[in-house]
């Protein structure tokens, strides 16, 4: 039944653009036949809406995917080099936590682990819908270019942290955890002091024993809750290892994949000498880095599973490196 709402939705929302259109343009015939020009205003306003919204449409219907619909756990590494990655690192929460909040979705951090300078890693669930369909381009490692605040000598410095998007799995997407493929370990969260500090062994970690994948959980005060999400973790990390699994053995989807490594940066983010973003991937750039950090990122999803839905290839080129 939530299939078939979400259809229906989805096609009504066509055929009701598909109805004003038309009227719009029998409008602009009789206009144009009578030569009345006091109407172009209305017209032209009327037009740019109807674009707006067909292009939003556009957009939803390249968000196809069995998970694309569902929420999203965002996952953020610092890269090597200390403060300055650190501070790269909380620098991209913030910018996505933003994001979430223009949109209206709701995010509550499920793990953080803060250092001197900012944060060695985060993960936050964002709850919206399409949350992971939106962001599931992001995935990859982020570069920053730019005259360092931590350096007395004023010098440019480049920084790298990688992002990490997984689906919320829900019901309607099975994954197995068999009880005896998991432990459980818990421990007594970390806090500020006083009061935040947690006296009993609430903080959660779960290793999952045949891939190896841990997660950990402490920022709930209760251990049930904080298992709870690490669970909901855990499965989205399985589906996302036993979905790379099944594209690896089909060679269709094995060449489209990129390995998500160090050095292999995805997008670039340039505040010195100049200001630049750009994603390598489809050559896509805007000059605001501001309000890209400010949250201001749709124009780079959109330009993103525009690219993917044309069957986009990552054209390496030399020139990328050397004029950022």
């Amino acid at each position: 039944m939530t299939e078939i709402k979400n259809l229906r939705d989805r096609i009504d929302g066509w055929m009701s653009l598909k109805s004003e259109i038309e009227a719009l343009s029998e409008v602009y015939a009789m206009a144009r036949d009578e030569g009345d020009s006091s109407l172009e205003a209305d017209i032209r306003a009327n037009h740019e809406s109807l674009r707006s919204r067909f292009d939003k449409a556009v957009v939803l219907e390249l968000l196809s995917g069995e998970a694309d619909r569902t929420g999203a756990f965002l996952t953020i590494h610092a890269g090597s080099g200390g403060t300055e990655a650190c501070d790269w690192a909380s620098m991209l929460l913030r910018m996505y936590t933003r994001w979430a909040e223009r949109r209206g979705f709701a995010y509550d951090v499920v793990d953080i682990l803060e250092s001197e300078g900012g944060i060695k890693s985060a993960t936050i669930e964002i709850d919206g819908e399409f949350a992971y369909g939106f962001l599931r381009g992001e995935s990859g490692v982020h570069r920053l270019v730019r005259i360092s605040p931590f350096d007395a000598n004023a010098r440019r410095h480049t920084s790298f942290a990688s992002v990490y998007i997984l689906p919320v799995i829900d019901d309607t997407i099975e994954v197995d955890i068999r009880p005896e493929d998991l432990r459980i370990d818990t421990y007594r969260s970390g806090g500020a002091g006083g009061q935040k500090v947690n006296k009993t062994d609430s903080a959660v970690r779960l290793t999952h024993l045949p891939t190896g994948i841990v997660v950990t959980c402490q920022n709930e005060r209760s251990q049930y809750k904080n298992k709870d999400v690490a669970m909901s973790v855990l499965r989205s990390r399985l589906y996302e290892r036993y979905k790379e699994d099944q594209e690896r053995e089909n060679a269709r989807f094995a060449s489209e994949k990129k390995e998500i490594a160090w050095g292999s940066q995805i997008r670039s983010y340039v505040f010195q000498p100049y200001t630049m973003v750009k994603d390598h991937r489809n050559k896509f750039f805007v000059g605001n880095v501001q309000s890209v950090m400010d949250g201001d990122i749709d124009s780079f999803i959109e330009a993103y599973l525009r690219w993917k839905w044309k069957g986009g290839t990552v054209a390496t080129s030399e020139e990328d490196d050397e004029e950022l």
